[in-house]
């Protein structure tokens, strides 16, 4: 069997490629922990706020998973490699999982919400990174992410405030 390289032609310094492509990598595992987060709590949402949280964290979830393919490929574009399995998404993701068999609704909507907040720093990291490295089109696509993200966080923020 013979391999081929999986380098793609970029005018980027292979350091660069090397570090944003790895911090694509941490973002897209936390993006798909994220995912996968917000589909469990959409899942085992309950309360009488039901319908309304039901149907935002399945928007939100939408949102967070139309994300992954072009993360994925945008660190491919620029000549890096991406993620390869779920087990390599559990090693680099920093959105801790939630496993509990009951969680109270607003203690949900408290927790996406600091996922989110948490999201919308290290795109804005990556970002950073991306501005250093003169990698313009990765940056846009990130500002893109940060709107959506805020956007999410915001949501949650008020769901989660208690009437006074």
């Amino acid at each position: 069997m013979q391999r081929t390289s999986l380098t793609t032609p970029t005018d980027l310094s292979e350091q660069a490629v090397n570090d944003i492509s790895q911090a694509l990598m941490r973002l897209l595992s936390d993006v798909f922990a994220l995912y996968l987060k917000t589909k469990n709590f959409h899942w085992h949402m309950s309360g009488p706020h039901f319908r309304d949280y039901h149907l935002m964290l399945d928007d939100q979830g939408d949102e967070l998973f139309a994300m992954t393919d072009d993360l994925a490929e945008r660190a491919r574009k620029i000549g890096g490699t991406t993620l390869r399995s779920i087990g390599q998404i559990s090693r680099l993701q920093r959105i801790v999982d939630d496993d509990a068999e009951y969680v109270k609704p607003l203690d949900m909507i408290i927790a996406l919400r600091d996922d989110n907040a948490m999201l919308t720093r290290s795109m804005r990291e990556v970002h950073s990174l991306c501005d250093e490295a003169g990698d313009v089109a990765t940056a846009s696509l990130l500002e893109n992410w940060i709107d959506q993200s805020e956007k999410r966080t915001w949501f949650l923020f008020e769901c989660s405030r208690r009437e006074t």
